[in-house]
């Protein structure tokens, strides 16, 4: 169901597609074993993941989106929460891969094929929006407007998104071409701040600066080649054999960012939090 302000022009169809085929051909490579539901949000170096969920509430009994849900993890976690979970993605392929992960976990899962500037829901319908790793691939713009309008009145909205100003994370974006869509850009301050207007409350929280040493470990110790394992993964997957190490450095950030306010700039990650 297309809204009448939909986004329909050529160039971004075309982007459309180019995302979807990527993200089916990701799909198609997915093994349903090897996918993490709990870690994704319980493994230690998950700060970043549990603090979204925090800025939810309870979400037990709540209409929670997950927004470009992909292989179905997050999902598949807050259905376990209590949540009544609905799931959208743009690659066809990525929903069945969720489809069969919450089954797995005996969860239903409410699973529908959009883009992010035309959701085929009702006004005012969901209590809350989660999605990680999704505003730098859409219409930033666009998808704040229908985010709003599918949004209840107080209902909160969080993303998790990569920024683009630390120069070690440039390399290794440079790197991992391999595994990254041509039309991805991480998202600078200024850019967050264009769907600011929409929203009545709006924050964020970065993570990931003494931290991103772990990647260097991956890629100089481990040989990880950036361009074939994603290591944003790698972090989740590897989490409990980091536990000690990750543990020092958060607590590292956790100090260098609250006293010197401009290293925010050089994290990884930030936390978008919104309240229509």
């Amino acid at each position: 169901m297309l809204r009448g302000d939909a986004v329909t022009t050529p160039l971004y169809s075309e982007k459309i597609e180019r995302e979807k085929e990527f993200h089916n051909q990701w799909a198609r490579s997915v093994r349903l074993e090897e996918l993490l539901v709990r870690e994704t949000f319980e493994a230690p170096t998950a700060v970043e993941n549990r603090y979204a969920l925090s800025q939810l509430g309870d979400i037990r009994g709540k209409k929670i989106l997950d927004l470009g849900c992909g292989a179905g993890e997050t999902s598949t976690y807050l259905a376990l929460q209590g949540a009544e979970v609905y799931a959208c993605d743009i690659a066809e392929d990525f929903l069945v891969v969720a489809k069969s992960l919450g089954e797995k976990y005996g969860v239903k899962l409410n699973l529908v094929q959009a883009d992010s500037a035309n959701l085929p829901y009702p006004d005012e319908f969901f209590d809350g929006v989660f999605a990680n790793g999704v505003l730098h691939h859409v219409e930033l713009v666009p998808t704040a407007k229908e985010l709003r309008r599918v949004m209840k009145k107080g209902a909160r909205a969080v993303f998790i998104e990569p920024l683009p100003y630390n120069p070690v994370i440039g390399v290794y974006r440079r790197l991992a071409e391999g595994v990254r869509t041509k039309d991805e850009k991480p998202l600078s301050f200024k850019a967050i701040g264009t769907i600011r207007p929409y929203f009545s409350e709006f924050g964020h929280k970065e993570f990931w600066f003494v931290s991103l040493l772990i990647f260097l470990h991956f890629f100089f110790m481990r040989r990880w080649n950036p361009s074939k394992i994603r290591y944003w993964k790698k972090v989740i997957e590897e989490g409990a054999s980091y536990e000690k190490m990750f543990s020092r450095l958060q607590k590292c950030d956790e100090f260098l960012l609250r006293t010197v306010p401009f290293l925010n700039y050089l994290c990884w990650n930030t936390v978008i939090r919104a309240v229509k």
